[in-house]
């Protein structure tokens, strides 16, 4: 008798689905709560676009143009509506009752609600521009709903690397846009680091003449294969920095910027090698790295990594970071100035006679005490600007500066011991997959990277707020973000692969609640429509494979293997006989039937193509009848 293996692959295609059909309507991050209510809303160009407060007026515009892309047509707009007629109100009315950040939209078949204020309605603008339909008959129909929505935490980040490799201002408003659009409300922005120094100071114009250029960048995994001998250089200036600022703010996102200290210093000192603890000492460069230009002074690093020249805990040092501060601070109304203080190797420090004399004349144990020392003179100086400190887990060591927040980013054990010292905790660990220029999947096509794996089901199932901590300690837990470090992401197109679609699950961590969190919905019924819209955007990301096929093996006699495409419209193509797969393959039009001989096997590959071309990964799964060589685990 034959054994028969069925394998049925649940992701479904977004064909026929729209967002009306959805339990959440199609609402990336999911709301808090959505009712169904009696009736439909007919959107046609006889709706009016109520908005009274001219506080609005900018959110107003923003929801007439959602409906002009959607529906080809503009709504008129007017302060009050008349008795007979339909209409889309934005009201700020009654929003102080609601959460931080929160929102109501009421959907019946005479008018469409959306109340907040501030973030608040804009961000009932942009649920409801996720809730938009596809149009039927020169008209958008919206189901009745109520939605109640507001975020879990306060303090919802992405990150962004533009030191290693930087990118032009006008996809730093991009990113920002797409922060906007899933509600997430930092934008951290890591300007300087060994590569780089990526923002003018007018005060010390060598770290833009000199800190912001490298003669050359390594070829391949670090220490690199080799060296592309090309200058590599830029920064931001003042005025660029504050177009990015107002860009943010009309969006609600808050600007975070990085300024790294102690370590991560080497660009710096290029500029400026008296914050060197050896200044007439030459730039350490591993022989094994290829390097361009000369190997003499002090030099912006190359490869990448962490570098023992770290800056010098003198006054001269401090001075300097207080001035560059001063014009940072200027330019940044962020409540937060992030320090950086990861990844400072101590060995310069350790061979130091001043930083030796500096430990015993304050009494310090070790490196680490000098560290916190350093960071809390620091801390000192920018609370006595108003402002808040933000800082790596690496800030610990030693002791925590008084007024810090940590950033937990090596794992959560940071987090946990900063909110048992009842300090502010933001989590970003990397083993849960918040560092998101790992790689996606486990295939050779995945593009170059900094090695791990985190995909977006990996995101979706972290929970910020950790188990051990007790319920007062997990108030703690301010937020969560996500990093993008650029060491192998040359360009917006590469980052935006690698943004999404990890970047929607991140938002739903960072605003839905856990007991409306539910990855089946969001990778069957939500992010498919997504996705589609990103391929019709013309906007990069990750082309999910059919679900299941992370699988290795597969073992029977007869399959009857279903797969179905990933989002609407794309397609599935498969071989069989070792060969790679492409339009020129198999396509799949119904379930794959594959019969294997007793102790033999075959090899299914696996790919998927969008509607605007974009190609999946190539996916490999053994088709194994008792083959010898087969490892079944």
């Amino acid at each position: 008798m034959k054994r028969i293996f069925t394998f049925s692959l649940c992701i479904c295609l977004a064909t026929g689905v729209l967002a009306q059909a959805d339990a959440n309507l199609g609402i990336i991050p999911a709301p808090v709560s959505v009712s169904r209510k009696p009736g439909t809303f007919k959107l046609d160009k006889t709706v009016v676009l109520v908005s009274a407060d001219p506080a609005n007026a900018a959110i107003a515009d923003l929801l007439n143009a959602s409906v002009v892309s959607k529906g080809g047509f503009s709504l008129r707009e007017a302060k009050k509506a008349g008795t007979s007629e339909k209409a889309i109100v934005l009201s700020s009315s009654g929003a102080e009752q609601l959460p931080a950040e929160g929102y109501r939209i009421s959907v019946n078949d005479k008018k469409i609600m959306l109340t907040g204020k501030g973030a608040g309605l804009f961000y009932a603008v942009q649920s409801f521009i996720q809730m938009l339909p596809e149009k039927q008959n020169g008209q958008l129909l919206l189901s009745g709903a109520e939605i109640n929505d507001y975020p879990r935490f306060k303090y919802r980040g992405l990150h962004l690397d533009v030191c290693r490799n930087m990118f032009p201002v006008a996809f730093i408003k991009k990113y920002i846009d797409m922060l906007a659009q899933y509600k997430l409300n930092t934008f951290h922005w890591h300007l300087t680091d060994d590569q780089g120094w990526r923002i003018e100071i007018k005060k010390y114009p060598k770290l833009t003449t000199t800190g912001a250029s490298r003669n050359g960048t390594i070829i391949g995994h670090h220490p690199g294969v080799g060296n592309d001998n090309v200058v590599y250089k830029g920064y931001y200036t003042q005025d660029e920095v504050k177009e990015v600022v107002a860009y943010a703010a009309a969006r609600f996102v808050n600007v975070v910027p990085e300024i790294e200290m102690p370590g991560h210093a080497s660009a710096a000192i290029a500029a400026y090698p008296e914050l060197s603890c050896f200044p007439d000492q030459d730039t350490f460069v591993d022989a094994k790295t290829p390097w361009a230009g000369t190997r003499k002074g002090k030099l912006v690093q190359q490869t990448w990594g962490v570098f023992d020249d770290v800056f010098v805990p003198s006054e001269h040092t401090f001075k300097f970071l207080e001035n560059v501060l001063d014009e940072v601070i200027a330019l940044f109304p962020s409540k937060y100035i992030h320090v950086g203080g990861d990844e400072s190797p101590k060995a310069y420090w350790e061979k130091s006679t001043f930083c030796q004399d500096l430990i015993r004349k304050l009494g310090l144990k070790d490196m680490h005490e000098l560290q916190s020392y350093f960071i809390q003179r620091m801390e000192k100086y920018i609370n006595g600007k108003g402002r808040s400190i933000i800082g790596w887990d690496e800030i610990l060591e030693g002791g925590l500066a008084p007024n810090a927040t940590v950033m937990s980013w090596r794992g959560t054990e940071g987090g946990i011991a900063a909110a048992k010292q009842n300090h502010d905790v933001i989590m970003t660990p990397g083993p849960a997959g918040l560092y998101f220029d790992h790689a996606q999947s486990q295939s050779a096509d995945e593009p170059t990277n900094i090695g791990g794996f985190s995909n977006y089901t990996k995101v979706y199932a972290y929970d910020p707020v950790p188990e051990e901590l007790s319920a007062d300690q997990k108030k703690y837990v301010i937020g969560v973000q996500a990093n993008i470090w650029t060491e192998y992401i040359q360009t917006p197109v590469k980052a935006e692969y690698f943004l999404f679609p990890r970047m929607f699950a991140l938002s739903e961590i960072a605003w839905t609640p856990v007991t409306r969190k539910d990855l089946k919905n969001f990778s069957e019924d939500r992010l498919p429509l997504h996705l589609a819209r990103l391929d019709k955007a013309g906007i990069n990301y990750w082309v999910p494979v059919p679900a299941g096929l992370e699988q290795k093996v597969m073992n029977g006699e007869d399959f009857s293997i279903e797969l179905k495409a990933p989002l609407r419209g794309a397609r599935v193509f498969y071989t069989l006989d070792g060969t790679r797969p492409s339009e020129n393959a198999a396509m799949v039009n119904g379930p794959v039937r594959v019969s294997v001989a007793k102790g033999q096997k075959l090899l299914l590959k696996t790919m998927v193509i969008t509607p605007g071309g974009r190609r999946s990964v190539v996916t490999e799964t053994i088709l194994n009848n008792g083959a010898p060589d087969v490892k079944t685990k």
